[in-house]
């Protein structure tokens, strides 16, 4: 990894580990609760401990005053859940345009089983070969989705974090398995840093849980959207995250240090 690369990476995340609160969600959902003052939620993540924010690139004017100094990841594909297929993620953005736009790294989501696959592995190739010329750090929001796979299932996760990987990412995003026993297997498919999607908002306890759960597994820390940024307290939920990510604490300890134990 060259040193530009390296650089990088460190203001996307901190000693090897990342609370990246990603909020493309604009394109694919609309703009729903957290995303319409999309400045404050952006203020009280980084506040609350986030390493970084991830949006697509018209919405870096928004991100760049209210960041607090955290990192910045530009999401390079989309669709949206009123589209004929919500996994056919197309191209909306270059590693170019996310440099223009003052990004630290890029991101692409690929899902793997789907009818759009090969189409999305073409693309995540190209973005990587391009990101090395420029030292941008790229992850690869890798999930097991499409006709008939399971999308929590860990040899399915665990190919799909093994295919970024082997197109040359960086950093692997994909869902939790549901337990740290079966989360090991997605962790040992690849030597890259591996970090946990957040999903559907589950409540405090279980998004705890399950950070608590992959970063027992090896995990490398989470990317994780709506359980956070829909929040009634993002900034609290994101210290909450952050204390287990990289504090080590238990999913308890972390919701009383936020102030959110009676959240569940």
């Amino acid at each position: 990894m060259n040193a530009g690369t390296q650089a990088r990476l460190d203001r996307i995340g901190r000693d090897g580990r990342y609370v990246v609160v990603p909020m493309d969600h604009g394109i694919t959902l609309g703009a729903v609760t957290g995303l319409k003052d999309i400045e404050s939620t952006i203020d009280a993540v980084t506040r609350g401990g986030a390493d970084s924010v991830l949006t697509q690139k018209g919405v870096a004017p928004r991100v760049h005053p209210n960041k607090n100094d955290a990192g910045y990841v530009v999401h390079l594909n989309a669709s949206t859940v009123i589209g004929p297929d919500s996994n056919d993620k197309r191209m909306t953005g270059t590693v170019e345009e996310a440099i223009r736009v003052g990004a630290d790294a890029v991101s692409l989501h690929l899902n793997v089983g789907s009818d759009s696959e090969p189409t999305q592995i073409e693309d995540l190739a190209r973005v990587t070969e391009t990101a090395e010329r420029y030292g941008i750090p790229v992850l690869a929001m890798t999930y097991a989705r499409g006709p008939g796979v399971d999308e929590h299932d860990a040899e399915s996760l665990g190919h799909a974090v093994r295919l970024g990987e082997e197109l040359g990412a960086h950093v692997v995003k994909t869902a939790y398995s549901g337990d740290a026993e079966s989360f090991e297997h997605v962790v040992e498919s690849t030597r890259l840093p591996v970090v946990i999607a957040g999903g559907s908002p589950a409540g405090d306890e279980a998004t705890l849980k399950a950070v608590r759960g992959a970063m027992d597994a090896g995990a490398a820390g989470v990317s994780m959207g709506r359980s956070v940024f829909q929040h009634d307290d993002p900034e609290a939920i994101t210290r909450a995250v952050s204390a287990v990510v990289h504090d080590d604490e238990g999913a308890t300890e972390a919701l009383e240090r936020a102030g959110l134990s009676a959240r569940v």
